[in-house]
């Protein structure tokens, strides 16, 4: 037999439609779709930054230095392969209205440069040079609407920024450069980098970074010169960013979360494959006659396994392109809507890579939950023409067996490729796999539930009828279970983390972080800060320490990211101390700290969980780039660091001599009473205007915020899964029609009514999901459990309501399925049905 007999074959089976592949083509269209859609809208930020990247930075090239202005040889540098450089200092203040209203706002000091592309639309229009200029008496400010409104300023009313007092001239519409400013706690204000002079804002030792933009020859190689700028600013700190990126933190975040939901999407695929294979199962199931027929004149397995995989294949290829359509065309079609929405730029089109990748996942998930139903049929055996062909299904074989495996590994390698993160994936992976096994054994639990209590059930007629139904032969309570439990167990587990996150900052959090960081306070203001605080019977505490700020470069003598990877704490620049003593509430894991006169060489105490899984230990070195020069330092202990609380923590803390000569200023957090909290701030800003303070309150409305979209961006996944979920327990239902018109059938022929029969129906499918949403719940709270307890080492307790929705969701969506197929076996007519049993 050939491969053409077996397409002929196929073709005529396929003549009479889709009948029996309905569930098939909407589960691999949802799916492929899912994807699509995530990877389209990925993929078009992704160029829109690439598009757009010089605007977004606000240059050719950026250089960035930290706390500290670039000397003459390295502004020589820049001025030697730009045309134009602009430099901008970038720092937190307070902002304070005439009636001593105070709020924390960004301040960017720009000069005549600024912006070298793009523009500052402002209200009223005017130039920004022209509104920087003040009016002869005092500099002028810009300031973005909320921090005016924040602190009742209107155009032509005086401020005030440390000792300086500013114009407000305009209100800033857009600014150019804003989607690379990262994570701010305050709205923006624009002013004069000159005006700022006798300000105290950018005295050696304050808190600031300066940001030098470079506008480069049109066909300067960007890659090239950012090798030079390492190699001619080695040693400097200094951090190089360029167009090609311009927002380097957007896009990693943007592709992180994208590659999350992409693999949430594969549950949903995952539970697809589940109705794909039920869906194929059921039609094969019907057509046993015609392959023991085919076997009978001489069809060989081989033939009919083709046969069978062509049209699975021609099915796939369908559900696959109207799934890209769906999925690719949904964005585009809603481009404009979902660009006014998004807070960087994009380019919605059809893009390549992430139709391949979502037909990759698709064609596999296909193929895996496909092969063993298509094994099996190819061993029905001609006799099953004379007796039921159930007994001829026989083992699939252990080739079958291998090339599914072979197949799923293959699958999570692409996954892994794809996602750029083998570890999310390969956990992922897990997860799902352990809850398809949980779920289906939680399904035959159900089961033997059922068939225990329905002889306690005498009496109650309807609810024996369903008891029956579930623990019979031909139950779907499998079916119910595997379709619901995958979506709804990642929406429980979902609401459960995020209600506990929030939890977490609402009501633990505010019990043992500060009510405000103050930064930038000079060491000759330390004793009247600590006198006013001493005054205040509302203070509980206040801890205070230098603070200055460095990049780790080296460990050991060599690029820290060879020993330590990727770690967050070589991102980016970190908090350094020093200490004679060991400070209060500091507990030592490992090692000795050194003396109080200690003056030698010089020393660190490091994080310890930090430095665990930066693979550090004791005797090793750090070389740490503070104000632009490389200091080296012996680990010789390791400390307890808590970050969870809010406080103050740092990753390193040196010996004193190492640092004490450095232009540097100190860092405080206060703990006091509600009450007390505005007449701190109000004091302390008004006796030290150049001092910072920061609202742990409003960190924690910004942190929430960004909780509550992921929550959100999650939840819109675990709703795809669920849907498919839906899908496929409509499949269930709709193959399950038949056993229960033969059942309503005898039961009408026994005297029930229409109305017994279909509470009988409905009591069934809101049981059985009702037992659904309850494995689905435990199954979401040990997850999100396991999560809360070791990845984010917050406490946990069970939202009950939300866990509640979720049982009753189940039920609900049961009892839709359920419902929807009651119509036919309500209707059949007794006689007709047993007729044709017969």
């Amino acid at each position: 037999m050939s491969i053409a007999l077996a397409a002929r074959f196929a073709a005529r089976e396929m003549r009479g439609g889709f009948h029996g592949f309905r569930i098939f083509l909407a589960c691999v269209i949802l799916g492929v779709a899912a994807i699509a859609a995530v990877g389209t809208v990925r993929e078009s930020i992704a160029r829109g930054l690439a598009a757009e990247g010089a605007q977004l930075l606000g240059g050719d090239a950026e250089i960035e230095l930290t706390y500290r202005f670039a000397t003459e040889a390295e502004r020589a540098w820049m001025d030697g392969v730009a045309t134009r450089v602009s430099e901008i200092a970038d720092f937190r203040s307070m902002a304070v209205a005439q009636d001593e209203s105070r709020s924390l706002t960004q301040v960017k000091a720009v000069d005549d440069l600024y912006p070298l592309i793009g523009q500052v639309a402002l209200e009223p229009d005017m130039p920004l040079a022209e509104a920087l200029a003040g009016d002869g008496t005092n500099p002028g400010v810009v300031m973005h609407p909320t921090l005016a409104d924040r602190l009742g300023l209107a155009p032509g009313d005086i401020v005030r920024l440390g000792e300086t007092a500013f114009k407000l001239t305009a209100l800033i519409q857009r600014e150019p450069d804003t989607r690379t400013a990262g994570f701010g706690l305050g709205p923006r204000s624009i002013v004069k980098r000159e005006a700022l002079e006798g300000s105290g804002l950018l005295a050696p030792g304050t808190l600031f970074s300066t940001h030098y933009r470079l506008d480069l020859l049109p066909d300067a190689d960007l890659s090239a010169l950012a090798s030079q700028a390492e190699s001619a600013l080695d040693g400097s700190g200094m951090r190089w960013s360029d167009a090609r990126n311009g927002a380097p933190g957007v896009a990693v975040f943007v592709d992180r979360l994208g590659a999350f939901l992409i693999l949430v999407g594969l549950s949903g695929l995952a539970v697809g494959g589940v109705g794909i294979s039920a869906a194929l199962r059921a039609y094969l199931a019907g057509k046993t006659k015609v392959i023991a027929v085919l076997r009978t004149l001489g069809a060989d397995q081989r033939t009919i396994f083709l046969t069978y995989l062509i049209q699975v294949s021609v099915l796939a290829a369908i559900g696959i392109v109207a799934g890209l359509a769906l999925g690719v065309g949904t964005p585009v079609v809603l481009a404009s809507l979902l660009e006014a929405r998004l807070p960087v730029p994009a380019i919605f089109a059809p893009y390549p890579k992430p139709m391949i990748e979502a037909a990759t996942y698709s064609v596999l998930t296909v193929l895996i939950f496909t092969l063993w139903p298509l094994a099996r049929a190819r061993n029905v055996r001609p006799a099953a023409l004379y007796r039921d062909g159930s007994d001829s299904l026989q083992h699939p074989g252990m080739f079958t067996v291998l090339a599914i495996g072979a197949l799923i590994a293959l699958l999570l390698w692409l996954a892994s490729w794809f996602s750029g993160n083998t570890a999310l994936t390969m956990w992922t992976a897990g997860g799902i796999a352990g809850a398809l096994v949980v779920l289906a054994l939680a399904g035959q639990a159900i089961r033997a539930l059922s068939r225990f209590l329905r002889p306690r059930t005498r009496g109650r007629v309807a609810l024996s009828w369903a008891l029956a139904a579930i623990s019979g032969p031909g139950s779907t309570a499998s079916a119910v279970v595997l379709s619901l439990g995958l979506g709804l167990s990642v929406l429980a587990a979902v609401a459960q983390i995020d209600r506990n996150l929030r939890d977490a900052i609402s009501r633990d959090l505010p019990t043992r972080a500060p009510s405000y960081f103050f930064v930038d306070i000079q060491r000759d203001q330390m004793p009247g800060f600590e006198a006013r605080l001493e005054a205040d019977d509302g203070v509980t505490r206040v801890d205070a320490a230098p603070m200055l700020r460095g990049i780790i470069t080296q460990i050991n003598g060599k690029p820290a990211s060879e020993t330590a990877g990727d770690h967050w704490v070589l991102e980016g620049d970190r908090g350094v101390s020093y200490a004679a003593a060991l400070p209060k509430r500091s507990t030592l894991t490992d090692g000795t700290w050194w003396a109080d006169d200690y003056t030698g060489t010089p020393q660190v105490s490091f994080a310890a969980e930090e430095g665990t899984e930066m693979g550090l230990k004791l005797g090793d070195t750090v070389t740490v780039n503070i104000l632009g020069r490389d200091l080296t330092a012996e680990i010789t202990s390791f400390r307890e660091v808590d970050f969870s609380s809010a406080g103050m923590g740092f990753i390193m803390i040196m010996n004193e001599a190492a640092l004490v000569n450095a232009p540097h200023s100190y860092i405080a957090t206060v703990y006091a009473e509600e009450v007390s909290e505005t007449p701190i701030l109000r004091d302390l800003t008004k006796q030290f205007p150049n001092i910072t303070a920061i609202s742990v309150r409003d960190a924690v409305d910004q942190v929430s915020n960004l909780l509550a979209g992921l929550a959100s961006a999650t939840a819109w996944g675990a709703a795809a899964t669920l849907l498919t979920g839906f899908l496929v327990l409509i499949g269930a239902a709709a193959a399950d029609q038949r056993a229960r018109s033969y059942e309503a059938a005898i039961l009408k022929t026994l005297g029930a009514s229409r109305a017994r029969i279909l509470w009988g129906l409905t009591l069934r499918a809101s049981l059985l999901g009702a037992a659904a949403g309850i494995v689905a719940l435990g199954a979401g709270l040990s997850g999100a459990w396991a999560v809360s307890h070791y990845i984010m080492e917050t406490s946990f307790a069970v939202d009950w309501p939300s866990g509640l929705g979720v049982v009753l969701g189940g039920a609900l969506i049961s009892l839709l399925a359920g419902l929807a197929f009651a119509i036919g076996p309500m209707s059949s007519r007794p006689a007709q049905v047993l007729r044709a049993q017969e």
